[in-house]
């Protein structure tokens, strides 16, 4: 089949295509929450706090949308190209998974990765009678346990939560803007994720004490099905593009302490040539002077 490409007619037209045209440096990702056929109230009410942690780079499908994503991916692929989002949550409810979430993310609009958890316990952001903090707030994400290191599913896993909850890429960071913790631990196969404000508080001493207020939203998740991409999609979705990679300087190496040395190359000197001081310290002595002419000359007798 032959497509062919329309110019835009209008300047609204255009800066959509702009938009979504391949950059060295891409936007921050956005992600697109989906609620299920069968979804009840409590994976709804997760639904929505992940949400508003998530805002403003985020997208609430409030109808129910009857769909199976480990089944058949093609309404998510879908939504992925009508709302330019490449990472999802699915929430769905059933007898034999009941409160169920699908986590994942999309790679040139066809899925790459996903993982089935399951909620065991909800704290909603509402039932906490603490203050929040604002829309937009980047987290700092902290992992506690060793198999986000060791199990294979659990790292992929520990990779998809940085995807999705890391917000947008700054320059500088200042400390009043550290505010927002997300914490995730992984013990005896389940993942708790706490959510914490950070309270700078007086310490007499120009660095602040720091406490942790638990926020909300606050999940017991198990790890049920997973579908993940393999080594070789995985290592062509980590590919980029030659305009970001460092070029190679040549000559220049590092030692294991962050030393740089240089090489130089030079044409060889003829050291003969080369003019020094006038300096009685440098003048050439009698005997070398002879020995350069061939030989010692006789010394002249005083006259009587």
């Amino acid at each position: 089949s032959i497509y062919y490409y329309r110019k835009p007619k209008t300047k609204r037209a255009k800066r959509f295509l702009e938009k979504r045209e391949p950059k060295l440096n891409e936007n921050t990702k956005n992600a697109m929450l989906i609620r299920g056929g069968n979804a009840n109230l409590t994976v709804t009410e997760v639904l929505k706090d992940i949400y508003a942690v998530k805002k403003p780079f985020a997208v609430l499908y409030k109808r129910k949308n009857i769909t199976r994503p480990f089944e058949d991916q093609t309404s998510l692929e879908f939504f992925s190209k009508k709302s330019d989002c490449s990472l999802f949550l699915f929430g769905s409810h059933n007898k034999k998974r009941p409160n169920n979430l699908i986590i994942g993310r999309m790679f040139d609009y066809h899925v790459l990765d996903m993982i089935e958890l399951g909620v065991e316990k909800f704290v909603s952001l509402k039932d906490i009678k603490n203050s929040k903090c604002p829309e937009g707030t980047k987290p700092m994400l902290i992992f506690a346990g060793d198999m986000f290191d060791v199990n294979q599913e659990y790292s992929r896993l520990k990779s998809l939560l940085i995807d999705f909850f890391r917000g947008p890429t700054v320059p500088s960071i200042r400390l009043a803007g550290l505010e927002y913790v997300l914490h995730f631990t992984a013990v005896d196969g389940k993942i708790y994720m706490r959510s914490y404000k950070v309270l700078l508080k007086k310490s007499g001493c120009r660095i602040p004490r720091i406490e942790l207020e638990e926020m909300g939203p606050s999940l017991d998740l198990v790890m049920r099905r997973t579908h993940l991409a393999s080594d070789d999609l995985y290592k062509l979705s980590l590919k980029q593009p030659k305009g970001l990679k460092p070029k190679k300087k040549k000559n220049i190496s590092h030692d294991a302490f962050g030393t740089t040395y240089g090489q130089i190359h030079m044409q060889k000197q003829d050291l003969s040539k080369l003019l020094t001081r006038k300096m009685k310290g440098l003048r050439k002595r009698p005997a070398e002077k002879s020995a350069e002419d061939g030989g010692a000359t006789p010394k002249k007798s005083k006259s009587a």
